[in-house]
């Protein structure tokens, strides 16, 4: 056979594997490295238009996340609750599910408490209570749970309220449930679309690294490392929190209660927490973040309905560890002494009102809900705001590995886990998708 016939024969995906691509991560990491590079260029030489280039090309690629935000939400918790049928003691995972965002949360929020009390953040700063001033969005508890619920079902979509689109989808999904093979239609119909915003939103996920480019890059040029450092302390704890909890709680969870390697939940997990460092979006790694969890052996419908939860509710980063320090923080600033009923209700907040995170980028609201509840001066969010997009990042990656621990230990526990999978998962999603799509082409074949 000839050297052209033989090619011919070759499958797309054959010829794919032929052209030697760059790995995901090595993509991630080269735009984190190239964007700090470009933004200390930017900020040492005063460079105008790359400031302005950084600047737009992060902000589109989080608004290109955010455009899917809305839709997607609600699309997968309407067809994560109805999936619960098709499994087993639907109820007690969804219990357990719960019960462990709880625990871990609690576990956080705790790590968070003890590392103010042990660095005092707030002290030495420089900083003053004329500093700080309102935030544009505030929390409160009367908010919180009256906001839950739309006054129409049009607005929670066009500005993004991601705790009513929720509220929604569950009432849509238990809705479609109670009817049963009425709402097939429904069903087959959400589910579609589901695949179409997924099939999209992974278009913007390969846009990752360039879109990392622009957002470190214009972090640094905007910032600078001045600022970092009168935050510092403050900045540290939140990163030293974010470890304990994300390399020392999460492994010792998978060794003493799922019983599993933990060294392998990071290597199935990692490109989901990478890309949640980048994009500070749970919501946008979402996509991600169900490859990874269903790649690591827990059941597509297990993971349907655990994952897309986890994504507006689960927040260890952003709702735990961030206003635990913040608190003190913004207690010391202001001198106001903290008593142990306030700590207790820290804590309480971190785990009932997590939802107010929403899985988007920022925690302010959540930080909010926090100081109306302990009488702390809300004019103290605007002494954080500058510093947040650097704290944002391990706050979401720490938010996301939890997402994907949950549903692991969960299974586990419950039997249902493949440890086959499991012990197998490594490699990115991102990856195996478009060589499982270049499979799924139709290759024309040739007689030898």
């Amino acid at each position: 056979m000839s050297v052209s016939a033989s090619a011919s024969t070759e499958t797309p995906a054959q010829r794919a594997s032929r052209i030697p691509k760059v790995p995901f991560w090595v993509q991630i990491v080269a735009g984190l490295v190239l964007g700090v590079v470009l933004g200390w260029i930017t900020r040492s030489y005063d460079v105008q238009w790359l400031h302005t280039t950084l600047d737009k090309v992060g902000h589109i690629f989080v608004q290109l996340l955010k455009l899917a935000v809305a839709p997607l939400v609600f699309f997968a918790i309407l067809v994560s609750i109805t999936n619960l049928r098709k499994v087993n003691n639907a109820a007690r995972l969804a219990g357990r599910t719960l019960l462990w965002f709880m625990i871990t949360s609690l576990i956080a929020v705790a790590i968070g408490l003890v590392l103010g009390l042990l660095t005092n953040p707030g002290a030495g700063t420089g900083l003053t209570p004329k500093d700080g001033k309102l935030p544009e969005k505030a929390g409160s508890w009367l908010d919180f749970l009256t906001g839950i619920i739309p006054t129409d079902v049009i607005t929670p979509f066009t500005e993004l309220n991601v705790l009513q689109i929720v509220f929604m989808a569950a009432v849509a999904g238990i809705a479609a449930l109670k009817l049963g093979e009425k709402a097939q239609p429904i069903l087959t119909l959400s589910e579609s679309v589901l695949e179409l915003l997924q099939k999209a939103l992974w278009w913007v996920i390969r846009l990752a690294p360039v879109g990392t480019v622009g957002l470190i890059g214009y972090a640094i040029a905007e910032y600078g490392w001045d600022l970092i450092g009168k935050y510092a302390t403050f900045t540290a704890d939140i990163y030293i929190g974010c470890a304990l909890v994300l390399f020392g709680v999460y492994p010792l969870l998978l060794a003493t209660v799922a019983k599993v390697n933990p060294v392998q939940f990071f290597k199935g997990a990692w490109p989901a927490i990478q890309l949640a460092f980048v994009s500070r979006s749970s919501v946008g790694t979402m996509p991600v973040t169900v490859k990874v969890t269903e790649r690591l052996g827990v059941p597509k419908e297990y993971t349907s309905f655990a994952v897309p939860f986890g994504a507006t509710t689960k927040m260890d980063g952003c709702a735990a560890i961030y206003p635990a320090l913040a608190a003190i923080f913004i207690a010391q600033i202001f001198d106001v002494q903290l008593g142990i009923q306030d700590y207790l209700m820290i804590a309480f907040v971190s785990v009932v009102g997590s939802a107010a995170t929403a899985g988007l980028t920022g925690a302010t609201v959540m930080l909010t809900l926090t100081l109306s509840a302990l009488g702390l001066p809300l004019e103290g969010v605007g002494l954080l705001m500058a510093i947040d997009p650097v704290l944002d990042m391990m706050r979401t990656a720490t938010n996301v590995a939890g997402q994907a621990l949950v549903p692991v230990v969960v299974a586990a526990r419950e039997k249902i886990l493949d440890l086959d999978a499991y012990n197998s998962a490594s490699g990115s999603p991102v990856e195996e998708r478009e060589v499982r799509e270049a499979e799924q082409k139709v290759a024309v074949p040739v007689a030898a």
